[in-house]
């Protein structure tokens, strides 16, 4: 698919989980339609528009609406650039490259399908629940946060799905990580993943243990988001690849984890 540099304008901004995150909803701000075809895996290359900031942040596509021309990206407060993200406000502008990145595959309808996010990993989560959603698949969430507090956007993905929900200190959910849940026990015609590199790891042990399929969508640092500066590079069955550009979505098969 073309990459395009598209001007959006924040039409809303919601400050979530102690104002850690931020979810944004914008629109193109000619009025122009948004990108054909983008899906749930990609992301966009995000002008933080701040002073002494020159690389874009790679940032997940959260939900995309045709019908109301709608882009949400759910950003963490993680850096001087996405912290520039997170602080602007309806009205404010951003640039952005996109769409950029592959895409998680598409079961068969009715197939039984885990999605497992954990922090801001939960983020493109929700873009893929409502595509399976919409080709006839019902998706089952399992979301893990260190705390109540930490779990973002509970209310859309309940929409959506059934939710499981774990948290390290136990104050909501199964006590623990997403991996001590009952449903990571079950097999699955595919378990997605995204969320910390550990997490994911886990993840893909239990996915395998269980005879279930497993793709995960890699959080390794990208830089120029088209595959020039090396910094996303993965080691993979078939050699190092970058991220950016080879993912970020993966097959647990390709990938070298044991």
């Amino acid at each position: 698919m073309k990459k395009q540099i598209i001007d959006f304008r924040i039409i809303d901004r919601k400050m979530l989980a102690g104002d850690r995150y931020a979810l944004l909803k914008l629109v193109v701000a000619d009025g122009s339609q948004l990108p054909e075809g983008i899906r749930a895996g990609q992301f966009a290359q995000v002008d933080a528009g701040c002073k002494g900031v020159m690389l874009r942040r790679p940032i997940s596509i959260n939900k995309i609406d045709y019908a109301t021309g709608e882009l949400w990206l759910l950003v963490r407060d993680a850096g001087r650039g996405t912290h520039a993200i997170t602080r602007l406000s309806e009205g404010d502008m951003l640039n952005m490259v996109l769409p950029l990145g592959n895409t998680f595959s598409y079961p068969a309808a009715g197939s039984k399908v885990l999605l497992v996010g954990g922090g801001v990993g939960v983020a493109p989560m929700l873009q893929l629940g409502i595509e399976l959603k919409a080709m006839g698949t019902d998706p089952v969430f399992l979301l893990g946060a260190r705390s109540q507090t930490d779990l973002l956007e509970l209310d859309e993905f309940s929409r959506t799905g059934k939710v499981h929900v774990t948290t390290e200190d136990g104050s909501m959910g199964v006590r623990g990580f997403v991996t001590d849940h009952p449903a990571m026990n079950e097999r699955y015609d595919m378990v997605y993943c995204c969320g910390p590199a550990p997490m994911m790891k886990s993840v893909a042990r239990s996915a395998r243990k269980s005879g279930s399929a497993c793709e995960v969508s890699l959080e390794n640092m990208m830089a120029c988001g088209l595959g020039a500066c090396l910094c996303c590079v993965e080691k993979t069955v078939k050699g190092n690849v970058c991220v950016c550009t080879e993912g970020p979505v993966f097959n647990i098969d390709q990938l070298t984890w044991n």
